[in-house]
């Protein structure tokens, strides 16, 4: 146990700094009060690590997308087929899910592929980005983020259908009922991903589940002979089509290749693994890679499985959606005993759960996604930041609006949705696949020949799969999608070009800026429309400027209140800084400021500082009351050069705090925390870690602590790098003369320093002292 602070001995020289200056913090604001309520405690930075997600979990939190598709994907396949061949349907269902599992299986082991080549983040955004630019990338990356928002608006769609098929009264609220859902998922992810994970794992292990008991029992009872056929048709259910003249079971080749299109539905959500791989703990890649072929086994063998089922049961789909094909097998499957009935209401209700959770691989992806493209700069650069709970905030709170506004807009039909899906997510498998390819034969890496072979398979498969799409589905709403991406890499383009520009304006000259010759003059104008302590503590902060001329400038609208004000001035006696009144006739106030700074920047030589006392109002009506007519002063009389404008701050409230110093009391005080005893220190044996209060003037001391602090000198400067070791119960400097870094030492870093602490520039330091590295902050 380290030594408390104890007895506060004479003191020659400087004294360490206390941990915070003594002064009230501000309570928190009411929106930052209900977001931690709601949200938990906000999650520091170093707690990211701590973040990462196992196997099990992370399963549940980018699997659920990919899994829950085999819940519908053999419907849609039998929507096409039924009406157009009837019960030969049936026969062709199973074909075609297979020719979708050999893609899924392509694409299985080109993400493998992809997930070893890139362990950071794999995703089609980044593959195709680093294989064939930037624009190609956002091709990639729009296609996909208009996918995510999608899912979102499918899954909660589909899944609230699966909840109106058990339970009939709920289809009039289909719409209110999706958007509902998507906020609670919404709020899962908002309070982090570690959070969203447990809440999530439950709802896909319970579908997982349900579907083992389905498809074992089904099965069995299949090789028995005991498996129930649908003979009937009743009314609602899609007509049946009779026999036809196509090649294959009567039914066209088109048709055939709309039904797969439609059923390609079951093989998205793979690259969710992949664009997700940081969120895994470590060893990241290897994880991802295990928990990627779990994922694609577990969704082959549900799909086929149903498929199989639907097949045999004759089990077709209803115009409107509801029953589902899913419901009406466990239907059958279980039979009308009590049993039965609640085996088949867990059926329905872990497959409403995994539909709905879907979501949330888009709540996982999407965000991150848009974190890389505003990265660079393609995107706005609000979305790179971590939020109250170290997830992309704004990026989980932009895809809730866009799906829940598609939820709407579509009536949360899946019908009205499927149209749009899918082609998104093959643009991206094409263009991520293809990119793999090239990066094998760039690289050509150990087993570079078999990697190429996987990818380039599934590069071609994917191209297939969305032309298939494309064509099928032109008419059906793909149209909308085709023509938005363009629309959308035009504006991210132009968006891009927007960053640069500004970039490359505040790049321009640096050095030359930074050292430019200081002009000759400097005046100090403080604009007063009053004389109070608003206008008092700004001509207070002008006098430390120490300018070649202060002046009080008032602009004069009303005659009567221009002379009061110059009473006042007089009577207060302020020697060396006179009031100027400024004529105003026209009452256009920034016009005649820009005249008047405007006199003063004429000489070609002078640097003019505006001050403009600034009232700060609580509550509603303060606002409401005053005008605003300090931000057009601010903003007209900047575009002056060499005209510089400050506001400075007077808060109501805060009048006694005007009139004396702040008194020095330890932050921790404030905060209910015991506040370290200030009457004295006690000696500490040499080579022991000392709380940095017991550090005295020209004593060897052993400080250990966080730097909170790191000052980069330019090159021009003298080689030195300084630090400040803080710990709770203050601050200390250490210099290092001579060097401009060291390696480990940054800002985060816990440092252990032994020296003498010295008076350097007013105050204690460590100069040129030994040191230790106890941990370093983690890199994001």
């Amino acid at each position: 146990m380290l030594p408390r602070p104890t007895a506060k001995p004479e003191r020659q020289g400087p004294a360490p700094l206390p941990p915070e200056p003594g002064i009230d913090l501000p309570p928190d604001p009411l929106v930052y009060r209900m977001k931690r309520r709601l949200l938990g405690r906000p999650l520091h930075t170093e707690e990211l690590a701590h973040e990462r997600l196992g196997k099990p979990t992370a399963l549940a939190v980018f699997a659920s997308d990919n899994l829950s598709s085999s819940a519908y994907a053999t419907e849609e396949i039998l929507k096409v087929l039924v009406p157009v061949i009837g019960v030969a349907a049936f026969a062709l269902v199973i074909p075609v899910t297979l020719a979708l599992l050999v893609v899924l299986g392509f694409l299985i082991l080109s993400y493998r592929q992809t997930i070893k080549a890139y362990p950071t983040a794999g995703g089609a955004y980044i593959v195709t980005r680093d294989n064939f630019g930037v624009l190609p990338a956002q091709v990639a990356g729009v296609a996909l983020l208009t996918d995510y928002i999608l899912t979102v608006a499918v899954s909660v769609s589909a899944g609230t259908a699966a909840l109106a098929s058990a339970w009939s009264p709920l289809a009039p609220w289909a719409v209110p009922v999706s958007v509902a859902f998507i906020a609670l998922i919404a709020f899962g992810n908002l309070r982090g991903v570690k959070e969203s994970g447990k809440l999530f794992a439950a709802p896909t292990y319970f579908f997982i589940f349900d579907m083992i008991v389905l498809l074992g029992y089904g099965l069995v009872r299949l090789m028995f002979g005991h498996l129930p056929v649908e003979h009937a048709h009743p009314a609602g259910m899609v007509p049946f089509g009779g026999a036809g003249g196509g090649l294959l079971m009567g039914a066209a080749v088109f048709k055939v290749l709309t039904a797969f299109a439609n059923g390609g539905a079951a093989v998205t959500g793979v690259e969710a693994i992949s664009n997700g791989v940081p969120a895994f703990r470590v060893p990241e890649w290897k994880n991802a890679r295990e928990t990627l072929v779990i994922m694609g086994s577990t969704l082959g063998a549900m799909f086929l499985g149903l498929s199989i089922l639907a097949a045999k049961m004759h089990v077709a789909p209803y115009e409107a959606g509801t029953p589902t094909v899913i419901s009406q097998i466990g239907k059958l499957v279980y039979g009308r005993s009590a049993s039965g009935t609640a085996l088949y209401l867990c059926l329905q209700a872990g497959t409403a759960l995994i539909l709905i959770l879907a979501a949330n691989t888009s709540f996982a992806d999407f965000p991150r996604l848009a974190s890389f493209h505003a990265g660079d700069n393609f995107m706005p650069r609000q979305l790179t930041k971590r939020g109250h709970r170290l997830v992309f905030s704004n990026g989980i709170i932009f895809l809730a609006v866009a799906s829940a506004v598609l939820v709407v807009v579509a009536d949360a039909k899946v019908d009205n949705l499927i149209g749009l899906y899918a082609i998104g997510v093959f643009t991206s498998f094409t263009l991520s696949q293809a990119g793999m390819a090239k990066h094998h034969v760039t690289e050509k890496e150990e087993g570079w020949r078999t990697g190429l072979f996987i990818n380039g398979t599934g590069a071609a498969l994917s191209f297939v799969v969305d032309v298939i799409i494309a064509i099928t589905k032109f008419t059906h709403g793909a149209w909308f999608v085709i023509i938005l991406v363009p629309v959308m890499v035009f504006v991210l383009v132009r968006l891009a070009r927007q960053y640069e520009m500004e970039d490359e304006a505040l790049a321009h000259d640096v050095p030359a800026a930074a050292t430019a010759p200081v002009l000759r003059r400097h005046v100090v104008l403080v604009f007063v429309d009053r004389l109070d302590l608003a206008a008092a503590r700004a001509i207070q902060y002008a006098r430390t400027l120490h300018p070649s001329d202060l002046r009080a400038v008032h602009f004069v609208i009303d005659l009567h209140q221009a002379e009061e004000l110059a009473e006042s001035w007089r009577q207060l006696g302020l020697s060396g800084i006179p009031l100027e009144l400024v004529d105003c006739p026209d009452r256009r106030l920034t016009n005649a400021a820009i005249s008047a700074v405007a006199r003063d920047l004429a000489d070609g030589e002078t640097e003019v500082s505006v001050l403009l006392p600034q009232r700060q109002f609580h509550g509603v009506w303060g606002r409401v009351l005053h005008d605003r007519t300090g931000d057009a002063f601010v903003r007209d009389l900047s575009r002056l050069a060499h005209c510089n404008v400050t506001t400075v701050p007077f808060h109501f409230g805060a009048r006694e705090a005007a009139r004396q110093e702040v008194a020095p009391a330890v932050i921790r005080e404030a905060m209910g925390q015991p506040a370290a005893a200030s009457n004295g220190h006690p000696s500490v044996p040499l080579g022991t870690a000392h709380f940095v209060a017991n550090a005295q003037w020209r004593q060897r001391v052993s400080i250990q602590g966080r730097v909170t602090a790191l000052r980069v000198l330019p090159l021009a400067d003298i080689p030195s790098m300084e630090c400040v070791i803080s710990d709770d119960t203050g601050s200390i400097s250490a210099v290092f003369h001579g060097r401009r870094e060291i390696a480990g030492i940054t800002v985060g870093t816990r440092l252990r320093v032994e020296g003498t602490a010295v008076d350097h520039h007013g105050r204690l330091a460590v100069l040129n002292p030994a040191y230790e590295l106890l941990a370093t902050p983690t890199k994001h």
